[in-house]
């Protein structure tokens, strides 16, 4: 079998080159599209961008491709003692002018998951079938996997489920560049099973393909137009003045979500994986709202101020390679984090370990050579050490896994430059 390394040729390939059965094929092709590709600046980590394409498209049935054959994975189920309700929002800042588009309103679509009551609600898409249709177009695969491998994948959140009432604390969630925030849906879940409400945003115009009201799916127009430190700076400072508006919005006077009253306002937080961690420091720079952040794997492409971050905690959650002198960003800005702060690696691991991909790569029988570190162990580490982060700085509850090196955990690496 193929390694998830040799898949990276596989976008130039016909489909009629491959001899494999349809199943084997369709799982290699779809982890050849997880692959973190060419790092786009010096000292970072995000996607490259992919072919020019029109902004917005219709939303509508998939374009014929390949025989329909269902490869069901499953998401690691939360573990948390609360079920996981989920609703989606669209919400439009009518004061900034798009940075990407030249015109018309920012706009974000963001889902929020809260503790539910368990046998409540129904089942919902990973994906839209447009949405995963561009993604696998965009990798030059959709003649090879079918979309419903992708819209296919089983989830443990469900659309219309009753709150548990209380308060909680709210974190963000802001994904890597190019990719949809349906990729942080695993560790989404089980932070909403363990009592935080959390809120996944999509940020316009910054993944290949998102769905928005009036049947639109807006397109990547950042990817065409980012190049260089500086482009990605704009990109992660966009980011962080669409946290502002969505914290606006979920807690101000009139807020946006009919569940808003579950949020503990005096207890926010953010995470992001590649260019959403880059924006996490950013947002807590600009917004003293923000109490902690967590950065998973992405360059300081904003870089953190010089007088700090006011103290208040941070975490760096970063692949094998990400130790000190790694990343130059990392180097630079970690005497800066002036409150309690720790920097972890996993042995092992690569780009998308922080991500649902490894856990849906491992269900398809194709492991990556580079970052052998199992889907399973990549979901579990990632939710121990996320939730410990967060148990610590917006509970007040003490975590010694964040003190050092764990028996049962021997993948981890605390660094101390």
């Amino acid at each position: 079998m193929k390694s998830m390394k040799s898949m990276t040729s596989m976008k130039s390939m016909k489909p009629m080159t491959l001899v494999p059965s349809r199943r084997t094929v369709a799982s290699a092709a779809l982890l050849a599209l997880l692959l973190p590709l060419p790092l786009a600046a010096a000292g970072t980590s995000f996607a490259a961008a992919p072919s020019a394409a029109p902004s917005v498209v219709a939303a509508g049935p998939s374009a014929a491709g390949p025989e329909s054959h269902r490869t069901t994975v499953e998401l690691p189920r939360p573990t948390g003692r609360f079920a996981v309700g989920r609703e989606d929002l669209h919400l439009v800042d009518r004061s900034r002018t798009d940075p990407w588009a030249g015109s018309g309103p920012r706009e974000l679509m963001v889902t929020m998951r809260y503790p539910a009551r368990h046998d409540t609600g129904r089942t919902t898409r990973y994906l839209t079938s447009e949405e995963a249709r561009l993604l696998l177009v965009d990798r030059g695969l959709d003649q090879v996997i079918p979309v419903e491998t992708l819209t296919g994948t089983l989830t443990g959140d469900r659309t219309g489920a009753r709150p548990v009432a209380g308060r909680y604390p709210l974190i963000v969630l802001s994904p890597g560049f190019t990719v949809h925030r349906a990729t942080l849906t695993a560790l989404a879940e089980d932070l909403a099973s363990r009592g935080y409400v959390v809120a996944a945003v999509d940020h316009a115009y910054e993944s290949v393909g998102t769905a928005f009201p009036g049947g639109r799916v807006l397109r990547c127009l950042a990817c065409e137009k980012v190049q260089g430190e500086e482009g990605y700076r704009t990109v992660s400072d966009t980011r962080s003045r669409d946290v502002s508006f969505l914290l606006d919005r979920l807690t101000g006077r009139s807020p946006a979500w009919r569940h808003a009253g579950l949020i503990d306002k005096s207890r926010i937080a953010m995470a992001g994986h590649s260019i959403g961690g880059a924006s996490t420091a950013a947002a807590m720079a600009a917004d003293h709202r923000i109490r902690a952040g967590i950065n998973m794997d992405g360059g300081f492409s904003t870089p953190v101020p010089a007088a700090g971050l006011g103290g208040r905690p941070f975490m760096l959650l970063g692949a094998q390679q990400r130790g000190p002198g790694g990343n130059a960003s990392w180097d630079r800005d970690w005497p800066l984090l002036d409150g309690w702060k720790r920097w972890i690696t996993f042995a092992d691991s690569g780009h998308f370990t922080f991500t649902d991909f490894p856990a849906i790569a491992e269900q398809l029988g194709l492991p990556d050579d580079e970052a052998p570190l199992p889907g399973a162990r990549s979901v579990e580490l990632t939710r121990r050490y996320v939730a410990a982060f967060f148990d610590q700085h917006l509970r007040g509850s003490p975590q010694p896994v964040l003190d050092g090196p764990s028996p049962d955990a021997p993948e981890v690496r605390f660094h101390t430059p």
